[in-house]
């Protein structure tokens, strides 16, 4: 009589521990859903040139994705939308951080590679800047 209820209980508890799986794996499927429709949004708004609505969906993302993918998508975006021409607040400084950022705390990222490239010519680009304006500084040396 002792042993079909301690039986039973181990079947209730194997069977709460299914449910209780169940429930944390499809909260964080669900999780990875809602990250990639903000991805998306993101994407959409960018595609529209609304840089600032852009920009807050990515770090909304790269907030809530804490250290894990898509965290990596949202720094690179970030760091695409600083570089572009078209924004007002272009910064390439700003830019070559965020893609830093990701080859730093994404190491294994098929973005990592990418990020890498985009600092060199970031880097490129703003040495260039310094030069000019050395230069500048030169040019207005000798008029005086």
């Amino acid at each position: 009589m002792g042993r079909k209820q301690i039986r039973k209980r181990k079947y209730v508890y194997l069977f709460l521990a299914g449910v209780i799986l169940l429930l944390l794996s499809g909260c964080a499927s669900f999780e990875q859903r809602r990250l990639s429709g903000e991805l998306r949004s993101a994407a959409d708004l960018y595609g529209r040139g609304d840089f600032e609505g852009a920009l807050k969906a990515n770090q909304n993302v790269a907030a809530l994705a804490e250290g894990k993918p898509p965290g990596d998508q949202s720094l690179f975006n970030m760091g695409l939308i600083y570089a572009d021409n078209r924004y007002k607040k272009k910064d390439y400084r700003k830019s070559i951080v965020l893609f830093q950022r990701v080859v730093k705390e994404y190491p294994e990222s098929p973005l990592a590679v990418q990020a890498g490239t985009w600092i060199g010519v970031l880097g490129v680009i703003e040495r260039s800047k310094e030069v000019d304006i050395e230069l500048e500084h030169k040019k207005r040396r000798l008029v005086r």
